[in-house]
């Protein structure tokens, strides 16, 4: 007696770890750079260079990146970059875990800097690292079996997951960006930002496009020492290779710019008038396929006994694939600024999910949006200046018959934002925040995983009647029933003159056994 399996494959996340630390060190001005009279913006991003589990915890080794415009000292305003690296080693307690693989899901980095004197500035850094344990299995399930006796079976269809790919890849960005005739030509860059504001996957057959926009930002001098800026949006599409995927295929993917570059380039008179832009789309993709299968749930023989082991299996199925929006205004109050602002040149912007609530009817996302913007104000000792903020945002993904046994995955993308200057010391901030959310449930169920054939005991089949009169309980089948009165469904059927559909409770039945010739 053989038990026939297919083979399914599970990514199911056992448990989630945050972990926060901070940096606080001097950081000396290098000589070639001009002294310090005023920090204008700073901002950092945490790379990790390397983890490695010594017992139970996690050795998570890297170092913060961090940049800082500043106004530097003299007659005239003259504006400089610093930037440097604060490396770190930091041991995160995991307890062990029982997990196959743990993994840093997210890193978010919020820097301040201020100057101590002109050649040293104090560089604050909180991180913040979220990690997931992921445990990757595969589980094997009883679809049929072989005997050389006659079987009776009991088989269900049931929609299953099936983790197709589980992969991290790179996608290049290489992008180029021309100023306008109204700007400027660069003689040196001050200041870039880089940000998605769009990212569409979309699978196809053994790979995932990618179709993405990005926001550039660049603040710079010109040759003769006037200050500009650009901010446009730049588009971008790729592929990257997923064998074994195709269009009807579900995926999740988290995706994050990394490595980003900006540089001047010359166009074809001669000016630099051109902007490179170059990076990497780091993606983390999960894909997979919803397979119905036909599950062995039990089966018998009236010629033989047939043992049965069994043992609790878990398998994924999909609830919901979800991609959602939400609007957020709000009008702030900002008297700090007065009535100095002349012009909004950039403004960005970074989400951060604090709270997850499940819910029957979805998941309640609830967090906060850091906003900034470089203004130019109406003065010319000091023309420019930053603002920091947040705006609370909640946001519910709906998801019908949500479940304690629900694992979400969502990805949030900050897809559009714009801040204008209202007066009366107010300012308006409207966002799109964009929700990709994958939701699948964990499900156990003990399933047949061997069984050996045994010869039936002739004695105790004879005590058994021959002929039972029987009134359907609650509960009751006609499976069951067949089985504990060694015949089978169909025979039940033809001497009742019903249908297995038909069977209800109360229902009088004349049941006979099949294997002692009398039908």
């Amino acid at each position: 007696m053989e038990i026939l399996t297919k083979q399914i494959e599970t990514n199911q996340i056992t448990r989630r770890l945050t972990n926060q630390f901070v940096l606080d060190e001097d950081y000396n001005v290098p000589d070639s750079k001009l002294d310090i009279q005023k920090i204008v913006l700073s901002e950092g991003n945490a790379k990790v260079e390397e983890v490695k589990a010594v017992e139970n915890y996690l050795r998570v080794q890297g170092c913060v990146e961090f940049r800082i415009l500043y106004m530097a000292e003299g007659l005239e305003p003259t504006y400089s970059c610093l930037e440097g690296k604060l490396p770190f080693v930091e041991m995160i307690y995991t307890d062990g875990g029982n997990g196959e693989i743990l993994e840093i899901q997210s890193m978010r980095v919020e820097l301040n800097a201020h100057a101590i004197h002109s050649r040293k500035v104090r560089v604050k850094a909180m991180i913040e690292l979220e990690m997931q344990e992921v445990k990757r299995s595969v589980e094997e399930i009883p679809v049929d079996v072989e005997c050389q006796c006659e079987i009776l079976k009991k088989q269900t269809p049931v929609d299953l997951l099936h983790l197709i790919v589980s992969k991290k890849d790179m996608y290049r960005i290489k992008e180029e960006l021309t100023l306008p005739g109204t700007k400027e030509t660069i003689g040196r860059m001050l200041w870039t930002d880089v940000a998605n504001r769009k990212l569409e996957m979309r699978l196809s057959t053994d790979e995932m496009q990618i179709i993405g926009e990005m926001l550039v930002f660049c603040f710079y001098e010109s040759p003769d020492g006037k200050i500009d800026w650009i901010e446009q949006s730049v588009p971008y599409q790729g592929r990257v290779d997923c064998i074994g995927a195709h269009a009807e295929m579900y995926h999740h993917v988290q995706a994050s710019l990394e490595g980003i570059r900006m540089e001047a380039r010359t166009d074809e008179d001669g000016e630099m008038r051109l902007i490179g832009i170059e990076g990497s789309l780091q993606l983390s993709i999960a894909v997979y396929e919803e397979q119905q299968v036909e599950v062995l749930e039990d089966f018998y023989s009236l010629e033989k006994n047939c043992i049965q082991e069994r043992k609790e299996i878990t398998y994924e199925q999909l609830m919901l694939q979800n991609h959602s929006k939400c609007k957020l205004m709000e009008r702030l109050s900002v008297p700090e600024l007065g009535h100095g602002v002349l012009q909004i040149c950039h403004s960005s912007g970074k989400l951060q999910v604090e709270r997850m609530e499940h819910r029957e009817d979805g998941v309640l996302l609830e967090g906060v949006m850091h906003v900034s913007f470089l203004y130019v104000k109406a003065n010319d000792q000091m023309p420019f200046d930053t603002w920091q903020g947040v705006v609370p945002f909640s946001h519910l993904m709906e998801c019908g018959g949500m479940e304690c046994t629900c694992q979400p995955y969502i990805a949030s993308v900050l897809e559009q934002l714009s801040i204008t200057l209202q007066g009366g010391d107010e300012i308006e901030v409207k966002a799109v925040l964009s929700f990709q959310g994958f939701f699948k449930r964990m499900e156990k169920r003990q399933m047949i995983q061997d069984a050996r054939e045994e010869p039936i005991v002739l004695e105790e089949t004879i005590k058994r009647p021959s002929i039972v009169g029987y009134i359907v309980k609650p509960g009751d089948d006609l499976w069951s029933l067949a089985k504990r009165y060694s015949t089978s469904e169909e025979a039940i059927c033809e001497m009742n003159e019903t249908s297995k559909e038909k069977l209800q409770e109360g229902d009088r039945l004349l049941i006979f056994k099949e294997n002692m010739g009398i039908l």
